[in-house]
């Protein structure tokens, strides 16, 4: 099951309503995920800056004074904004590695959920609409995003293993289906440094675009790399700091509908999921095409 959605503004006064809408279509295909949510905004810094959203199952705990503690660590201002189980933090972006670094000595249970310029990663354990209210996602701006709700058939129901992942600056994937070599290239990835949290293949997809977009692919490429990299049935929806992409296996057997207007463009597992956004009755709504990869950008 599952259900993935996604929303690329190209009309800028649509942005201070991305949270709002893009919380709507997720919300809308709880039956098909139950178990778990998250979601991805991608939204403005100011120049220089960068930002890292970070998971505590104690935040009580492990918030407290971690900003002053964190700016002392590396050398520079740090402001956090904490929402329930995730913090966000920002600071000058050439300092975010180090600040990944510092926070698994200060703060050891703490988890990046991910980091860069523009992204901000929120999930957890619970049904859509309460991880939403949570995190007050309803709230947040920005120039696109991705959710997802998920039915847990591969591993455990936890927040590490719920959508998105994040394996890279500014990068992020949901996925709806299942691959069947993920252990395969699981263990070459490894091999070439990247590191994992959790037995997910999700993050293995995941893992796997970041590690070509390094090599120096785009998304767009990434992608149609994964095609022949990748085995078993999938759907993926993927957002860079300014693209959004989507590309499904050669038998295409999991649901998914698009549709494009001069605004936006949206991604659902179902229609449903993009019924109630402004202008879809004039919009061109079509199902993505088998080994077909779909790239937009900013």
């Amino acid at each position: 099951m599952c259900g993935i959605v996604g929303l690329f503004l190209k009309d800028k006064s649509l942005e201070p309503q991305l949270g709002a809408m893009l919380s709507e279509m997720m919300v809308l295909l709880t039956d098909r995920g139950p178990d778990s949510a998250g979601i991805a905004i991608y939204g403005s810094s100011a120049e220089g800056q960068g930002k890292l959203t970070i998971q505590s199952p104690a935040p009580k705990r492990d918030f407290a004074g971690l900003d002053a503690e964190l700016s002392k660590k590396i050398g520079a201002p740090v402001a956090m904004t904490v929402k329930s189980t995730h913090a966000v933090f920002v600071m000058p972006a050439d300092k975010l590695e180090a600040a990944r670094e510092a926070i698994a000595e200060l703060r050891p249970a703490a988890r990046v959920m991910g980091m860069g310029e523009a992204i901000e990663i929120y999930k957890e354990v619970g049904l859509p609409e309460k991880v939403a209210e949570r995190f007050e996602v309803s709230k947040m701006s920005g120039t696109h995003g991705i959710g997802h709700t998920r039915m847990a058939t591969e591993s455990a129901v936890t927040t590490m293993g719920a959508h998105p992942f994040s394996t890279g600056p500014d990068q992020c994937l949901v996925h709806n289906g299942s691959l069947s070599n993920h252990n395969n290239v699981r263990r070459e990835l490894r091999r070439e440094g990247m590191t994992f949290e959790t037995e997910n293949d999700t993050e293995v997809a995941a893992a796997y675009l970041s590690h070509k977009i390094a090599g120096g692919m785009d998304l767009g490429q990434a992608l149609e790399s994964s095609l022949s990299d990748l085995d078993g049935f999938f759907t993926f929806v993927v957002g860079t700091k300014n693209g959004f992409g989507v590309v499904r296996d050669p038998i295409a057997c999991k649901p998914a509908v698009m549709a494009e207007t001069d605004r936006y463009v949206a991604f659902g597992s179902e229609y449903r999921a993009l019924a109630n956004l402004p202008g879809i009755e004039q919009a061109r709504v079509w199902e993505p095409e088998p080994s077909t990869v779909y790239f937009w950008e900013h």
